[in-house]
């Protein structure tokens, strides 16, 4: 198998992993589910992959990297665009509805990693680069002169980060409709407005 068949299989175990967590939730996936929207053998994961824990531990990472990719499309717009974009990535439309059953199926996965240290090591990895981005996005606005220099990117990073986290997880288990658009807007209104730079 040469690297770019490599690369595309997978590519596409991971996209079937994703379909497969969106229609059946963590608890209920199997192997096999995600060999059906593969669309291949359960043999073919396995070759790859020894177990489920294994192959959710890959996806995460696929996630990440696909996280780094889109943060470094980005990293050469104004830091308060970027902002912006970084906190309407945590909402999503009601009629979303495969965003809201990942979601879910994410918080399942997430609800495990007390019990299992490989997904605990990914999922603290996951958060700890949603807050260095934000820390990175609010130090650009500083040295832009687009953010006032008296505030603290770290606090920033972990209130925004815990505020639109917390949204997004009420409107996926609750269904509240519209929950984290309304948290992201007095999110600006109260917080976030201020730090930019009133030059």
């Amino acid at each position: 198998m040469t690297g770019t068949e490599r690369t595309d299989t997978r590519q596409a175990i991971m996209e079937a992993t994703y379909r497969a967590l969106c229609e059946h939730g963590y608890a209920a996936l199997t192997m096999q589910d995600i060999a059906d929207e593969l669309d291949k053998s359960k043999s073919l994961l396995h070759y790859h992959f020894d177990t489920k824990e294994d192959l959710l531990v890959a996806f995460i990472e696929f996630l990440l990297e696909e996280f780094e990719e889109k943060r470094a499309e980005n990293a050469e717009a104004p830091p308060e665009k970027r902002l912006e974009e970084f906190v309407d990535w945590f909402v999503f439309a009601p009629e979303e509805d495969d965003r809201t059953a990942f979601h879910i199926a994410l918080l399942e996965l997430r609800s495990q990693a007390p019990y299992t240290e490989a997904y605990r090591e990914q999922l603290a990895r996951s958060d700890r680069l949603v807050r260095e981005t934000i820390v990175e996005i609010v130090e650009a606005g500083i040295e832009s002169g687009e953010f006032r220099s008296d505030v603290d990117p770290e606090s920033i990073a972990r209130l925004v980060f815990a505020t639109m986290d917390g949204a997004r997880i009420r409107q996926a288990t609750l269904a509240e409709a519209g929950y984290a658009a309304a948290v992201r807007d007095a999110l600006y209104e109260y917080v976030l407005d201020d730090i930019v730079s009133a030059e």
